[in-house]
């Protein structure tokens, strides 16, 4: 594979301002950002938080069942994407482009050149991260998040916006390179996840695979599902390639569909699962507090303790 272009800071920045310079709706959603409320959530060892961001009603709230899917034109496709959207062909196969409705004052969609579902986590994530340290490449499974199941896609924010980044940087040291999976960790957090120090040797390749790997279990059937989980890959303090995965258990929590006094309009992706809850609604963001923040998490992930075939995959 050719190397994709290195993206700097100034690269960075440059894309964004030229594709708010072309599209009204567009800035007009980054400009919104500055007026989003935020709020800390204590979670034990996660500090994470809420976002009240009003454009994103169109994400949580989209219709991923099959029939719904069917019934639209794929936005991702490049012949249905809105012509002031910019295209980058970045690296063989993959367009880059600025994400209309942010969540973060930095997001890109990276989607597939062609029209293939959202079936497992890309190993070209690594080589992405490789090619722009400075940002953090996700992966919402389709059932993890995904408001675009039927069309291969990553995203990308800074790494510095995320907490689960942090949380992993600090309980999973460098110089313990491999697998480490936080349930073994003994630490308070609303839900466990895997975490990767990716080295160029034996144990790092390993790694690699065990994350391209990385699947849900469903709450349901009990069946190991490869849509039900959230992948991401960044490079570390110490240029060190680093990954973290989070097995889920259901797409959306129960207060998703709970009655309009109890419900809460939150369905969780891959930066909800990095620790910071999207609440589109007024009235949702004023009404999350911790303990609902937990409910959320250990609905659609696991609280207790990761499931044994999640261990035994990354453990074998």
């Amino acid at each position: 594979m050719t190397p994709p272009r290195r993206l700097s800071t100034e690269d960075i920045n440059n894309i964004i301002e030229a594709q708010l310079d072309t599209w009204e709706t567009a800035k007009r959603n980054f400009f919104a950002l500055g007026d989003a409320r935020r709020r800390p959530l204590s979670l034990g060892a996660l500090d994470a938080a809420v976002q009240n961001n009003p454009a994103r009603i169109r994400s949580t709230g989209a219709a991923v069942d099959a029939a719904s899917i069917a019934a639209r034109p794929c936005f991702l496709c490049r012949g249905n994407r809105p012509p002031e959207q910019f295209t980058i062909e970045w690296m063989p196969g993959w367009e880059l482009l600025v994400n209309p409705y942010p969540i973060l004052p930095v997001h890109f969609t990276v989607a597939s050149a062609s029209h293939t579902p959202q079936s497992a986590t890309p190993l070209d994530m690594a080589v992405m991260a490789e090619a722009a340290p400075d940002l953090v490449f996700f992966f919402n499974g389709a059932r993890a998040g995904a408001s675009a199941p039927d069309h291969l896609h990553v995203q990308a924010v800074l790494a510095s916006e995320l907490p689960l980044m942090r949380l992993a940087e600090k309980t999973h040291p460098s110089s313990r390179p491999g697998i480490l999976l936080s349930d073994k960790l003994g630490l308070d957090l609303p839900f466990h996840f895997v975490s990767a120090v990716i080295t160029p040797d034996a144990t790092g390749m390993r790694a690699l695979t065990r994350m391209a790997g990385a699947f849900g279990v469903d709450a349901d059937t009990g069946g190991a599902d490869r849509g039900l989980v959230n992948t991401y890959f960044w490079i570390g303090p110490d240029s060190l390639l680093r990954a973290v995965a989070v097995p889920r258990r259901r797409h959306r929590p129960a207060c998703y569909d709970a009655a309009p006094d109890k419900r809460l309009i939150i369905s969780p992706g891959a930066i909800d699962m990095a620790g910071l809850l999207v609440a589109p609604r007024a009235e949702d963001f004023g009404r999350v507090d911790a303990a609902s923040a937990r409910a959320i998490y250990s609905d659609v992930a696991f609280a207790d303790r990761l499931p044994d075939p999640v261990t035994q995959w990354f453990e074998s």
